[in-house]
């Protein structure tokens, strides 16, 4: 990485000259940087990466190649948690995520991760917040206004609607989805569509799952599943068991079983 002075000497349209970029701070080639942006000395940004106007990028931060982040963005400042006494944390966002207008993302605890962890191809939409010590995978859509408390985790190609929250601590599984408004307070499993104040279960993501080319027999192995879950009366440990057998020949259950097997807050039932 190129350090910000460095960059701005071969190529000064990149960093516009009302911007704020501290000495220190390290900038790869191809970085663009808005008027009145603000990056702190302890951030460092990868290639092509473009940053709007009056974003401010503080802490310790990391962020990958090829990044859009837009104007009034707050990224990588300290925790919203009394707990923090100015601990070292940092955050660590991926590659080619679009992070729209006004979103918040918090650097980690020490009580936790101490990180903050942000994957690839996600999208952010204008004023979402990613609290602290967060998880997240990629191809994943935060839409208008979705909030994350702290220590949730949320997994590949789900998808929160507009003004979703999530309590702290949940777990918000792979190509789940949740409706516009659904107030999260447990684990979300795989697959699984939820909505409501509080959330509760409403079938199968399967418009989803058909959009990442799943097959039809795999769509209709997760249905089976949904309902012995959710519709056969079976206790949780007995419906696990039998999503387990049918594992056996649909291995994209193991990722449902698997989650529940390890869930610690309780999934949505």
């Amino acid at each position: 990485m190129y350090l910000q002075r460095v960059l701005t000497e071969l190529n000064p349209s990149q960093i516009d000259p009302r911007a704020a970029v501290d000495p220190a701070a390290e900038l790869d080639e191809g970085v663009t940087v808005g008027p009145f942006t603000v990056i702190g000395p302890d951030v460092r940004i990868g290639r092509d990466s473009t940053i709007g106007p009056h974003v401010v990028i503080n802490g310790s931060t990391t962020i990958g190649a090829e990044n859009r982040i837009f104007q009034f963005a707050s990224i990588g400042e300290a925790p919203q948690d009394k707990k923090y006494a100015g601990e070292a944390t940092r955050l660590e966002i991926g590659e080619r995520n679009q992070i729209r207008e006004f979103t918040t993302i918090h650097r980690g605890t020490a009580q936790d991760a101490v990180v903050t962890r942000i994957g690839n191809d996600n999208l952010l939409m204008a004023y979402t917040h990613v609290a602290h010590d967060c998880q997240l995978g990629d191809q994943i859509i935060l839409a208008n206004a979705a909030s994350l408390g702290g220590h949730v985790v949320v997994g590949d190609h789900a998808i929160l609607g507009g003004f979703s929250i999530a309590h702290q601590f949940c777990h918000i599984g792979a190509h789940s989805f949740s409706a516009m408004g659904s107030v999260i307070k447990g684990d979300v499993p795989p697959y699984v569509t939820i909505g409501g104040h509080p959330a509760k279960p409403h079938g199968i993501n399967s418009e989803g799952l058909r959009r990442r080319d799943f097959s039809e027999e795999t769509i209709q192995q997760v249905k089976r599943a949904y309902k012995l879950l959710y519709k056969s009366q079976l206790k949780l440990e007995e419906a696990l068991l039998q999503i387990k057998a049918l594992a056996e020949g649909c291995p994209e259950l193991l990722l449902l079983a698997d989650f529940i097997s390890g869930s610690k807050r309780g999934i949505i039932r």
